[in-house]
């Protein structure tokens, strides 16, 4: 009857108040009457005319049927929190959840963690650290008050391209076709250097996921002018 999508999490509404829940760790494909369906998968959903919609689970990925009551906190959290695509997520108040934080928190941490910031994840983050010329290990204590001002345009602006360009180019829609959103800092630009500088991008593990960044664009302390 109906679908949405919130923070992390895409959601198909059926009759009597069901709903097929997953989140961004799932990957949905839509599958034609005529098409082969795939040999492996977690959930094979099928339709009346013959379509299907097949699920497939990498890493932390869930998949819940539920009646509106599913009690997951970061389910609560895509839900309820302020999404950064709203007027509500002004600089206010960004700057009152990195108040919130401890303060040798990394950039990194501060907006891929816990979902302070609905929707938005290790992915995402990259772009927006080069933007507002960021290191990802960068503590947010020293942030100054204008490079706060800055981090949370980004913010805003990244993850508004990135909806408006149905996803990042690194990632594919239910259909296969991946995203329009061309990524600047992502496996796919690695190899191709900095497109503002021409340097190299350096890709490394950090908190649990690769991350690509500019060593000469993205500092970890305030450029002083």
């Amino acid at each position: 009857t109906g679908a949405a999508g919130f923070g992390i999490f895409s959601e198909l509404e059926f009759d009597g108040g069901v709903r097929l829940g997953f989140n961004d760790g799932v990957n949905p494909r839509f599958i034609r009457k005529e098409e082969v369906r795939p040999k492996k998968y977690q959930l094979l959903l099928e339709f009346t005319d013959g379509s299907a919609i097949g699920f497939t689970v990498a890493m932390y990925g869930s998949i819940s049927c539920h009646s509106g009551d599913y009690d997951n906190e970061y389910y609560r959290k895509s839900i309820e929190s302020i999404s950064p695509l709203t007027e509500e997520f002004d600089e206010r108040y960004f700057k009152e959840l990195l108040a919130s934080v401890k303060s040798a928190m990394s950039a990194k941490a501060f907006l891929a963690a816990e979902q302070r910031i609905p929707g938005l994840g290790n992915g995402c983050l990259q772009d927006i650290l080069f933007q507002a010329g960021i290191h990802p290990q960068r503590k947010v204590l020293t942030l100054s008050d204008c490079e706060q001002n800055v981090l949370w345009k980004q913010v805003r602006m990244v993850l508004q391209a990135m909806t408006e360009q149905g996803g990042r180019d690194t990632e594919k829609d239910l259909f296969g076709n991946p995203g329009g959103y061309q990524t600047l800092m992502s496996k796919n630009t690695v190899a191709s250097g900095c497109p503002a500088c021409g340097g190299g991008i350096i890709k490394e593990t950090y908190l649990g996921g690769a991350v690509y960044y500019c060593p000469s664009c993205q500092k970890m302390e305030e450029e002083k002018r």
